[in-house]
């Protein structure tokens, strides 16, 4: 069921082993299949070396294990929360990459610093409030996601102008059209994050880049207007 799917998911796991973003098992990529209603996911706590494409388990946006043979990720209720919200989402990614993790870990949003960050995200990477004891203690990976779209929503964000958030005091999550764009998100945000952190400590009173340059940047890359690359 969903070979070709299967297949996809399996070298999106594998590119974030490779861009060195995943240490152990710290990591998991799904994609989704819009027309089924199903998508597939790294098993739980499989070692990346070990990992085939026939492993990938196949779910169903209510939680159930279509077809697999091991346990699907932890993370699996917060990615069916995200595929659930955005339908438009394809692919999404969660790491342990110590770049971002670090700003999770001080609560902080990802400032637009300068070109590099405004050429895929349209504003600062946000960082969602903490969860309180009950959302931990009851469904702590589904309101994980479910705390993903209230930051979203309360600050007026658009899922695919900022494929990206940070949950605080655990780490990244990431998304695209794809698994792997969701991938190349992930990386685009380690990098991001280890440049804003060298800006603060280069200038402790940097300041983010100026608006005008934040959204060519942007809009040249995304929307209906968008004149980067070679087009389709």
């Amino acid at each position: 069921m969903l070979e070709d799917l299967k297949k996809q998911v399996y070298e999106a796991n594998m590119e974030l082993s490779r861009r060195g973003l995943v240490t152990y098992t710290w990591g998991n990529v799904s994609g989704m299949d819009r027309e089924s209603g199903y998508f597939i996911i790294k098993p739980s706590g499989v070692a990346y070396e070990a990992l085939r494409p026939e492993d990938m388990v196949v779910m169903d946006l209510c939680g159930k294990r279509i077809e697999g043979t091991y346990r699907p990720s932890s993370d699996t209720a917060t990615h069916i929360e995200l595929y659930k919200k955005y339908r438009d989402i394809g692919g999404i990614v969660h790491t342990h990459s110590p770049e971002a993790v670090a700003w999770a870990q001080a609560g902080r949003d990802i400032p637009v610093y300068g070109t590099t960050h405004a050429d895929y995200f349209s504003g600062p990477v946000p960082c969602t409030r903490n969860l309180t004891p009950a959302e931990t203690e009851e469904a702590y990976e589904k309101n994980t996601g479910l705390v993903i779209i209230e930051t979203f929503e309360e600050r007026g964000l658009v899922a695919a102008y900022t494929p990206a958030v940070l949950c605080a005091n655990h780490g990244p999550f990431t998304w695209g059209k794809d698994a792997a764009e969701a991938v190349h998100n992930a990386v685009v945000l380690e990098v991001v994050a280890g440049m804003a952190r060298s800006t603060e400590l280069i200038n402790p009173r940097a300041l983010p880049a100026p608006e005008n340059i934040r959204e060519k940047h942007f809009y040249r890359k995304h929307g209906p207007d968008a004149y980067y690359g070679q087009g389709s």
